[in-house]
């Protein structure tokens, strides 16, 4: 029986993507329809993608489809084919071209049957996708955010709206989808009959908030189709101002995609505006930061003194301390109170006293 996934080393699987000389272009889709059979489903799908050699991540549950992927050049059309032919609700499903993209976002290909395709932390039965919000394309994106009584909210998470955010959206103080839901109702539950504006990345979270925010008895709610990226794309197609600023965050190699030049945030260990996004370069913390370049040579792409210190010494005393440590939280750290956010915040309060 042929095995279903990948068994040769990451190290391995990443030096073969950058040897390759092929052009590759970073994709990203969604659905939320139902699928009786999603580990039938994963594993028909994964013999057509893996054999037009594509890499990338998706995530399949009864609730529909979830993937960003790295597609070869010469192989895109047949890659559309197989998707579009998977199954009748995917027939012309959007396909999120990537803003800002160099083609090393994925080196191998995965695929996980999952409960949900995006984490919503929702246990009410009653609770339906059918009813969602309206979806608003570039232009409509524009006139209606201008508009003084619009609420604009991000649905995203704090690191990512750091870096880059519409004009005037709010910010859902949380670290996690599952906490955001609640969260956003209950923020806004005096604001039930107002016009409100829901965005993400590619436009799968923010779909399912707006049917949850329409479950929660708001009235009026529309959603960026396609999100960030597919708004950027067409508003720059059709030669429209871009209200959305900064960098949108994205969760593959690159770690973002540069939307316009502002930028918005600042380094975590010096305070300087920075935006760039690296994770700790001690394998034992691999925290996840922002770091301008003076900091990014000073300590070598580690977020403390201590890391940078960890990683001149001889790899087996590296793996000696990593030995039975347990990180938590500072394993890809995101946290809203990761150690380094505390020092930037520190910052800010300093500066803006100055």
């Amino acid at each position: 029986m042929r095995v279903l996934h990948n068994r040769i080393s990451n190290e391995e699987l990443k030096r073969k993507l950058f040897e390759e000389t092929e052009p590759r272009t970073t994709v990203s889709f969604y659905k939320y329809f139902k699928i009786d059979n999603p580990q039938s489903f994963r594993d028909g799908l994964f013999l057509q993608f893996e054999a037009l050699k594509v890499f990338g991540r998706i995530y399949i549950a009864q609730e529909g489809i979830n993937g960003q992927m790295s597609v070869p050049k010469s192989n895109y059309d047949a890659f559309v084919q197989s998707l579009y032919g998977a199954d009748p609700e995917l027939d012309g499903i959007r396909i999120n071209i990537a803003v800002d993209d160099d083609g090393k976002s994925f080196w191998v290909l995965r695929m996980k049957v999952r409960e949900k395709i995006v984490a919503d932390g929702i246990d009410d039965p009653t609770f339906d996708m059918v009813n969602k919000g309206k979806y608003l394309k570039a232009a409509e994106v524009n006139e209606l955010i201008s508009r003084p009584d619009t609420i604009v909210v991000d649905m995203r998470n704090h690191y990512e709206y750091e870096v880059g955010h519409f004009e005037r959206a709010i910010e859902i103080p949380s670290d996690t989808f599952r906490q955001q839901l609640p969260m956003a109702a209950e923020m806004l539950a005096d604001k039930k009959d107002q016009t409100i504006v829901m965005y993400c990345t590619g436009g799968i979270r923010c779909e399912k908030a707006s049917a949850y925010m329409l479950h929660n008895g708001f009235k009026n709610v529309f959603h960026v189709e396609g999100g960030i990226i597919e708004y950027s794309n067409k508003a720059k197609q059709e030669g429209l101002p871009l209200k959305f600023i900064g960098k949108n965050f994205v969760f593959d190699e690159r770690l973002g995609e540069r939307i316009t030049e502002d930028v918005i945030a600042h380094c975590h260990q010096c305070g300087q505006p920075a935006d760039t996004h690296t994770n700790c370069k001690n394998e034992g913390c691999h925290l996840l930061f922002i770091q301008c370049s003076s900091c990014a040579a000073e300590f070598a792409g580690c977020c403390s003194e201590t890391c940078h210190d960890i990683i001149q010494l001889p790899p087996e005393e590296q793996a000696a301390i990593r030995k039975g440590k347990d990180n938590g939280q500072m394993i890809f750290s995101k946290s809203k109170n990761h150690p380094l956010r505390k020092h930037r915040d520190e910052w800010e309060t300093h500066r803006n006293h100055l």
